[in-house]
């Protein structure tokens, strides 16, 4: 259908994955730019870019992918003309109507060519798929499309009402697939296109139930068995993998460890606001001291003018001296006596510190990643309903001609009436032997 080639070739339809959200289809054309909110990109800058490949834009504004179509890409990306099956429609539509390699399907109601794509994959090219559109201008785009993908040896398109005019084969299809506004028109021109050597199936794709009940009405009337109807939602999940929970017994004993640092930070602080106060109190007490002395001398050598007393001055002046020597040594000690207090409080649960070395240690090592799934927040809701019928071979249908056939020239060649029938069905009723009389004198 597509280009098989490894690489991308000009003139080949590749499709540009931006986003999950964002997709669309490009015919590379050397000469052309294309332009998005994710950079630019020459086309020629994709001749020769194998399938798959990242490509950053020339800006450095973002990146893209290009993929090689697939249907289930094209129903993504396709341009709407119509509205489309998705891929959950189609897969359980190609299910039901037995579709494999060879088949011969009709399809009425050709759209956007979401499911003519998948059909055509399926039937392979020993099958063909007849497809009919009423829309003029989009029986033309289909047409254009299907060529340009190479569709044309598996894909026959023809613009035809088909509830008037009825298919342009008849009994050569094994499914018929109908996507139309009143679908019961075209139910026996479907069975005239439908094989009479086997059972065949038939798919109707219709909104409302309006529609449906109706077409069970005329699928009922036309002969048809085993109808049933279906409504298919799509609900995706995403995978991811992630690393695997905290076991309870390590989250707590992190908490521990969180708990004994902002103890130990808190200890640390009024440890040194004490040091400090007792800081600050002893340099007030010495400068005190210090004052007091220098008075006391002042007015020990006013009263003793001759010095008599100078030596118990002195004296008393060293004694001083050394209590304030004293209490300055005695704030300096607790100076530095604090601190290391300080200090060994800090160092008391450093004896953890191996501990959360080890723990790091542990954390740098990746742990095994667990893989779960989430369904996503949007999940796309009703489309349409599948009503799906089979129409038994025609054999069954004329087995009671056939076996009467003879039973009936034998009779009337006799003059007497067979004494055995056949049912619809084909299962004979025999008549039971008539009973002897009894015998009596």
């Amino acid at each position: 259908m597509w280009s098989t080639a490894r690489e991308v070739a000009a003139g080949d339809v590749v499709i540009v994955w931006m986003t999950r959200d964002i997709i669309q289809p490009l015919v590379i054309t050397p000469g052309k730019e294309l332009n998005s909110k994710y950079g630019v990109y020459r086309h020629a800058d994709l001749v020769g870019v194998p399938y798959g490949s990242k490509i950053r834009s020339r800006n450095g504004k973002g990146f893209i992918h290009l993929l090689r179509p697939t249907p289930e890409l094209w129903t993504l990306a396709l341009p709407h003309r119509t509205q489309i099956l998705y891929l959950a429609d189609i897969a359980f539509v190609a299910s039901w109507l037995d579709l494999k390699l060879g088949s011969k399907v009709i399809e009425a109601g050709t759209g956007s060519g979401s499911f003519s794509h998948s059909v055509a994959r399926t039937v392979g090219p020993t099958g063909h798929l007849w497809s009919y559109e009423f829309h003029e201008a989009r029986a033309n785009k289909a047409r254009e499309e299907f060529t340009r993908h190479g569709m044309d040896d598996v894909v026959t398109l023809t613009h035809r009402n088909v509830c008037k005019d009825g298919f342009t084969i008849v009994d050569t299809a094994d499914a018929v697939f109908l996507d139309l506004p009143a679908p019961w028109d075209a139910i026996e021109h479907a069975k005239k296109a439908l094989r009479k050597d086997r059972s065949t199936r038939i798919c109707c794709f219709s909104p409302c139930m309006e529609q449906v009940l109706r077409t069970v009405s005329t699928l009922n009337e036309a002969g048809f068995t085993e109808i049933t109807m279906y409504e298919t939602l799509l609900r995706p999940h995403q995978v991811d993998a992630a690393p695997p929970l905290t076991p309870v017994g390590a989250v707590s004993a992190r908490l521990k460890q969180a708990e004994a640092r902002r103890e130990e930070k808190r200890l640390r602080q009024i440890a040194n606001a004490r040091a400090g106060a007792e800081l600050r109190a002893g340099k007030r007490k010495a400068e005190e001291g210090e004052g007091e002395g220098d008075e006391g001398r002042e007015k020990r050598a006013r009263a003793d003018p001759d010095g008599m007393s100078g030596a118990a001055t002195e004296t008393g002046g060293e004694g001083e001296g050394e209590e304030s020597e004293g209490w300055a040594g005695q704030s300096e000690s607790a100076v530095r006596t604090k601190p290391d207090t300080a200090i060994s409080l800090s160092a008391g649960p450093s004896a953890s510190a191996p501990v959360r070395l080890e723990e790091r240690e542990e954390e740098a090592v990746e742990p095994a990643k667990v893989t779960f799934s989430k369904t996503f927040s949007e999940v796309r809701g009703h489309t349409s309903y599948l009503t799906f019928a089979v129409l038994p071979p025609a054999t069954t249908m004329t087995t009671t001609t056939t076996v009467e056939a003879p039973a009936a020239a034998r009779a009337s060649a006799s003059g007497e009436q067979p004494s055995a029938t056949v049912s619809a069905d084909a299962t004979p009723s025999m008549s039971l032997p008539a009973t002897p009389a009894p015998e009596h004198a």
